[in-house]
């Protein structure tokens, strides 16, 4: 017997609180707009004074970061965000594939014997900070993309998360050359992150956010057995989903 399908339609945010996580999704943005920014001029700066490949793509990285969130922000600077998602996706999209083939490009170019990276004391002291600051702002801009229903602003948290692991690759291959010499393992690293960035724009190209579904939209779902234990939330969303939570608020 076929199950039967249930017609659920997801709650919309009321206009007062839909309004306080537009204003939130900017600010958060912003936040991130301005960091990195900073974060590329200091990473290049320093990159080129220590013959760092690796400092000076994680600076590369911060401007695609960049592009990434003021696609985002222009996004919500209109009237109606949803009428944007589209293309603001395809835009994050471009962004996770130039930077999943710039880090390949200058990783299997270490590997075959790129020049030996000097010490950098504020190289270190950049992938530390932007691995504590990081993970706050993904998370932040994230809850509050599900909450809205954009999968825009879940897939450029998803662009600062990856930073994030980037900045960690950044450290662990800056100390463990500072350290033993092992110029091999940040490489080795970057092409892990290469691979998880081409995974991510292609999600972000498709408009894939899990099952997250326009705010307006019918959700069309097969009705749990009686007795079976449902693992979906009102969404119709597996946990770990980047779809919009209402118990997220």
């Amino acid at each position: 017997m076929n199950p039967r399908l249930l017609q659920l339609s997801p709650a919309r945010p009321p206009p007062q609180r839909l309004a306080v996580l537009t204003r939130r999704v900017r600010w958060l943005v912003a936040a991130t707009i301005i960091y990195n920014i900073i974060e590329a001029a200091v990473a290049i700066t320093a990159g080129t004074i220590a013959s760092s490949t690796a400092l000076i793509g994680f600076g590369l990285d911060s401007i695609i970061e960049v592009a990434s969130a003021t696609a985002v922000a222009w996004q919500f600077a209109g009237r109606d965000p949803e009428t944007r998602e589209k293309v603001a996706l395809r835009i994050i999209a471009v962004s996770f594939f130039a930077l999943a083939a710039y880090v390949s490009v200058e990783a299997v170019r270490a590997l075959l014997g790129g020049a030996d990276a000097e010490h950098s004391s504020v190289g270190l002291v950049l992938a530390a900070v932007s691995l504590a600051v990081m993970p706050g702002l993904s998370y932040a801009q994230r809850r509050a993309g599900r909450e809205l229903g954009s999968r825009s602003a879940v897939a450029d948290s998803k662009q600062t998360l990856l930073c994030t692991y980037l900045s960690g690759v950044l450290l662990a291959g800056l100390a463990v050359n500072s350290l033993f010499g092992w110029s091999w393992a940040d490489p080795i690293a970057a092409l892990v992150i290469a691979g998880v960035a081409v995974k991510e724009g292609r999600e972000a190209w498709r408009g894939d956010s899990c099952c997250a579904v326009p705010l307006t939209a019918p959700l069309t779902i097969p009705e749990a057995p009686a007795g079976s234990t449902a693992t979906g939330d009102a969404c119709g969303c597996e946990p770990g989903c980047s779809c919009r939570h209402a118990a997220e608020k």
